[in-house]
């Protein structure tokens, strides 16, 4: 079974910057296209950014401009840079495959201060 860790979460105040990971267990993100997710509480789990197998990204309005996604295929691991923060990306940050997802993480709670 896949097991995926996420890690790098904190508090930081707006305009800040933080740098998420997410080791895999597996070379799952080798052969994948790859996601990062949030939910903010009270919130349904929305897709932020994703990266193709063709390194192809994709970004929700919300964060373009202001996230990166990127991937170490060696390292079984893909990285979410976040750059200028806002309070409204306060939420609990998880990372799956596109199709087929595998069981969730634990997640890593990001929450940006005023």
């Amino acid at each position: 079974q896949v097991q995926l860790v996420e890690s790098g979460g904190g508090l930081v105040q707006a305009g800040g910057s933080l740098r998420l990971s997410c080791v895999a267990s597996t070379s799952i993100f080798s052969f994948n296209d790859v996601g990062w997710y949030r939910q903010a509480l009270g919130k349904q789990r929305e897709l932020v950014a994703s990266l193709t197998t063709f390194h192809r990204t994709n970004y929700a309005d919300s964060v373009k401009g202001r996230f990166t996604i990127f991937r170490d295929n060696a390292k079984n691991t893909v990285y979410l840079q976040m750059n200028s923060l806002k309070p409204e990306d306060t939420a609990v940050y998880y990372c799956n495959v596109i199709s087929n997802p595998k069981p969730w993480g634990q997640g890593t709670q990001v929450t940006v201060s005023s």
